[in-house]
């Protein structure tokens, strides 16, 4: 009785599986969803546009869905009695002789088992159908950046629709204006909602949007400021609001234009200032005129590179602090060099300065040479960690990359440090009796030769913490160093041998000078005039800014 109980319970399975599979049919789609799915599988390009668009306005994410997997070449049509239906093809395979694919519903992606594929017909997306189909993505994709957590991917989205002007998403812009609590992403969404009436709106609504453009300083809408201003056919109080908010974004681009010179400046003048403040207390502390000094901020660049492969191939899970180690690597590396080059050689010319130039522009070929051998001529790639990426934005129009801003602080603090060394510090009062008296330091019994080497070894020190600082904005290559050089040494004498407030100043000076020059007259002519204004200041001032006094001034 048992086996046959068994047959009895299967048959009756199998008879009630299709009863089971038609008692709950999909719902049928609206009509005008119908005729579009229909009109996909027709031939008439037109129509198929036309469905595309009909299937997008819905602006649901499962027919959205559908339209990514016909742009994908996705989407195919069979006829199941005398009716067309639209499938999605999913994984291929083979069964026996025969190609069979997976298929699901159009809409909710229910599946539908496998099927053969001679018995699917590939609905075709050619260039046109996917033109229809890209902006429905583009505004879905948006849509979702606009909901996203970071408020910059949130300011990306919104730029995007004011570049793009589509009538089409006012309602969305309107709405993410509404719920935004970030104020740079509000003022991108204001700009764009008044990009969008700019272009599709009635004369009024153009005019009322012209003006808040010129509020928010919206730089984008120029173009479109310019065109509707020259328009013939527009009202003059339209002409007239695009011009005068042409002019309150010209004046508002003079101010942002005015502060991002004076912060590149700034950025200029502290890597000039971390170069020099190295060289004030070598050669205008020691008297030695050290021509690697470029070299080893060269060296502390390439310490950064090595730190930053370490952490990659060792930590990367901790990648972004490997900037954090290589600032004291990068300063331990090159003070080593160079204690070893002061300890070596250094130390038997002091007081030949022409000795010590030649020496040390000796050592600088050496050190490029080592460093091609090793590290090959090619420039090396030092990623910036995260929280070095991006900027901060501080008004319309202008955004302060952190790179740079670290690079000032990492001056400031750079200074505080030296001052704080050589004025509140037992070393600092040696270093200054050494500078001042040798011979009566040595009589007191200040060891001469070990301030001198833990001088030249704190001021090589300082050129790699600049050179590793550099790796954020520049090139690494064994040449680095050359491309600095001759500037730090220009702020050295400029502001006053062995004077490090001097030393400040002109690294300000210069450096602000050198970009506020650079785009009248170019970087090669800009170079050119400071280094004549270099020479033409010193034949007023040899001394430079802060001349040395008392038993300095007579050494």
């Amino acid at each position: 009785m048992r086996p046959r109980f068994l047959v009895l319970l299967s048959l009756v399975a199998w008879l009630a599986a299709p009863a089971a599979g038609h008692a709950t049919p999909a719902a049928a789609p609206p009509p005008d969803i119908a005729r579009a799915l229909a009109a996909l599988a027709g031939e008439d390009a037109d129509k198929r546009e036309a469905a595309v668009a009909v299937l997008g306005r819905t602006r649901d994410p499962k027919w959205l869905r559908f339209l990514a997997a016909l742009r994908e070449g996705s989407v195919y049509s069979r006829t199941r009695g005398g009716k067309t239906e639209i499938v999605v093809g999913g994984s291929k395979s083979t069964r026996g002789d025969q190609d069979v694919i997976e298929i699901a519903a159009a809409y909710d992606r229910a599946p539908l088992g496998a099927v053969p594929l001679a018995a699917l017909k590939e609905v075709p997306a050619d260039r046109r159908l996917r033109l229809a189909v890209k902006p429905f993505l583009d505004a879905d994709e948006t849509r979702a950046q606009l909901a996203d957590p970071d408020p910059a991917v949130r300011r990306g989205a919104a730029v995007k629709l004011g570049n793009q002007a589509e009538a089409g998403a006012v309602a969305m812009v309107e709405e993410a204006l509404f719920k935004e609590p970030d104020r740079w992403a509000r003022h991108a969404l204001a700009e764009a909602l008044a990009l969008i009436r700019l272009a599709h709106g009635a004369p009024d609504v153009r005019v009322g949007a012209a003006r808040a453009l010129g509020e928010l300083h919206s730089a984008s809408a120029v173009p479109a400021l310019q065109r509707l201003a020259a328009d013939a056919a527009a009202s003059p109080a339209e002409r007239e609001a695009a011009v005068l908010a042409i002019r309150r974004i010209e004046r508002w681009g003079l101010l942002t234009a005015a502060v991002e010179t004076g912060f590149q400046g700034a950025s200029l003048a502290s890597i000039l200032l971390l170069m020099a403040l190295g060289l004030a207390i070598v050669f205008g502390l020691m008297g030695v005129i050290n021509m690697a000094h470029g070299e080893l901020m060269a060296l502390g660049a390439y310490a950064t590179f090595v730190v930053q492969n370490w952490f990659r191939a060792a930590w990367p899970a901790w990648f972004d602090a490997y900037f954090l180690v290589a600032l004291p690597v990068s300063f331990l590396v090159a003070g080593a060099v160079g204690l070893g080059l002061e300890r070596g050689v250094i130390r038997f010319l002091y007081g030949r300065p022409l000795e010590t130039l030649l020496l040390t522009w000796g050592a600088s070929l050496i050190i490029q040479q080592g460093l091609r051998l090793w590290f090959g001529a090619a420039n090396v790639d030092v990623s910036a960690p995260a929280w070095l990426s991006g900027g901060v934005p501080v008004m319309a129009g202008l955004t302060l990359p952190y790179n740079r801003v670290f690079i000032i602080a990492l001056a400031a603090v750079s200074v505080a440090a030296t001052y704080w060394l050589l004025f509140r510090t037992s070393a600092g009062l040696r270093i200054r009796a050494v500078t001042q008296n040798r011979a009566m330091s040595a009589c007191l019994g200040v060891r001469a030769g070990v301030v001198d080497a833990t001088t030249f070894a704190f001021g090589a020190g300082l050129a790699g913490l600049a050179g590793c600082a550099l790796t954020q904005i520049g090139n690494v290559g064994p040449s680095l160093g050359q491309n600095y050089i001759v500037d730090s040494f220009m702020v050295v004498v400029t502001g006053g041998v062995g004077k490090l407030a001097g030393t400040i100043l002109a690294a300000a000076g210069l450096g602000g000078l050198t970009k506020g020059i650079e785009p009248a007259l170019g970087a090669v002519f800009g170079k050119v005039a400071i280094l004549v204004g270099v020479i033409l200041f010193l034949q007023r001032r040899p001394a430079g800014l802060f001349a040395a006094r008392g038993r300095n001034a007579e050494a």
